[in-house]
């Protein structure tokens, strides 16, 4: 009851102003402008793997918590576990699956004259972008990791994928 009344009064004053006038700037700066958005860092080639609690392995070595990139090996039998691109941590792959329709669908011809008309078309916007100043725009790719503990084994569960091809690595906590 207090609420509605309250708004009611600040409604029926002619000199406050209920809502923020837009577009809202901080001393002096506009939203968006600052360094910490302008000069960034890019974003990661790898998925990004966030570990909430520290985890122990079976020689009590602990990972602590915090948020790592997750790297699959050339070879792809192992992952890199990395924070602020250094290495913390080497996870065994047991399983990894690629996706064979995506090859197919790339080999196909209408398909390759789509992505060649994306690409004339995102050359001429990375143009524009560069007289602005801005970074120039890049295809995305779909990257996700998660870790879970399996308790009936007593280990970690890693599920990783990047593009088409998904990966399992476990280890013993």
């Amino acid at each position: 009851m207090l609420e509605g009344i309250y708004v009611e009064n600040v409604f029926n004053h002619k000199s406050l102003q209920p809502y923020i006038p837009c577009p809202q700037e901080t001393s002096g700066y506009n939203l968006g402008s600052q360094a910490i958005y302008r000069y960034s860092l890019q974003d990661s080639d790898y998925p990004i793997l966030s570990i909430a609690e520290p985890l122990f392995d079976g020689n009590g070595d602990m990972i602590p918590p915090g948020h790592y990139e997750l790297a699959l090996s050339d070879e792809k039998d192992f992952f890199i576990l990395m924070q602020s691109k250094n290495p913390r941590a080497i996870i065994p792959v047991f399983k990894v699956e690629e996706d064979k329709t995506e090859a197919k669908r790339l080999n196909d011809p209408k398909y390759k004259k789509q992505l060649k008309k994306e690409a004339k078309e995102r050359e001429k916007t990375n143009k524009k972008r560069a007289k602005a100043g801005m970074p120039p725009d890049e295809p995305s790719v779909y990257m996700e990791a998660t870790i879970e503990y399996i308790k009936n084994g007593e280990y970690y569960l890693i599920k990783y994928q990047r593009g088409t091809i998904k990966a399992w690595g476990a280890f013993k906590g």
